[in-house]
């Protein structure tokens, strides 16, 4: 293995494409670039969460992290990992008109999750 590779300098070959443009130009296509970047990433965190992140959505709710394991362990079990440990917990008290501590706390004791899976129109 060659430990000082001679990398060849094509720098101007691959800025060609770029010479032309103004600085503002540049910066447009920059910005379009790292777009194009970053919105798979976006869209991947819109479709795909983790217990981890439910916990830690529960924890900013002011649930304890007892509590925010429970729930999550509870929304798995119920097939809703999928809409948000938060949004299941924002939805039964949304549902109940009560406060969403309320709300998870019921959860806990098992009690709720029939309307939520019909809230969500998510059979057993």
């Amino acid at each position: 293995m060659n430990e000082n590779p001679i990398r060849k300098d094509d720098f101007e070959t691959r800025r060609q494409h770029l010479s032309g443009m103004t600085d503002a130009e540049l910066k447009e296509y920059f910005w379009s670039l790292a777009e194009k970047t970053v919105t798979p990433l976006i869209d991947l965190a819109r479709t795909h969460t983790t217990p981890a992140i439910e916990r830690s959505v529960l924890l900013r709710m002011g649930f304890s992290s007892l509590e925010a394991k429970v729930i999550v362990d509870k929304t798995i079990r119920h097939n809703l990992i999928g809409k948000g440990a938060g949004h299941v917990v924002y939805r039964l008290s949304t549902i109940r008109n009560i406060s969403t501590r309320a709300a998870g706390l019921a959860l806990i004791e098992d009690k709720g999750w029939d309307e939520v899976l019909k809230s969500f129109e998510v059979r057993k």
